[in-house]
């Protein structure tokens, strides 16, 4: 069964930097847009990056010049590097792949941005 699991994430100081991996499994990774969402307490998944399977990518406003979306699809892997955190980031961060009418989730990994 197709199965997406993420990790990097971690207690980290205000500017401080972080590197999310998801790696999938069960899939035909590079025909798959991978993205990936956060929720923090009390609201909404809200999508924070997204790739698409030629390599196109597309950033919520709230991150654009702080963090990259990147995929290798050789490892089946997408990552989300994530530069210069502010308490705000701070979530759940989950790993998404779509393709047509698939839909897959990861199980998400915690991230909390404070000093």
């Amino acid at each position: 069964q197709v199965q997406l699991v993420e990790s990097g994430g971690g207690l980290v100081q205000p500017g401080g930097s972080l590197r999310l991996s998801c790696a999938a499994s069960g899939l035909a990774f590079s025909l798959y847009g991978m993205s990936w969402y956060r929720q923090a307490p009390g609201k909404e998944r809200e999508l924070v990056a997204g790739i698409t399977s030629g390599g196109s990518t597309n950033y919520a406003d709230s991150v654009k010049g702080r963090f990259t979306i990147s995929r290798d699809n050789a490892l089946n892997t997408v990552y989300l590097q994530m530069n210069s955190l502010k308490p705000e980031d701070t979530a759940v961060y989950y790993c998404n792949a779509k393709k047509d009418w698939r839909n897959y989730w990861g199980q998400g990994t915690q991230v909390t941005v404070s000093s």
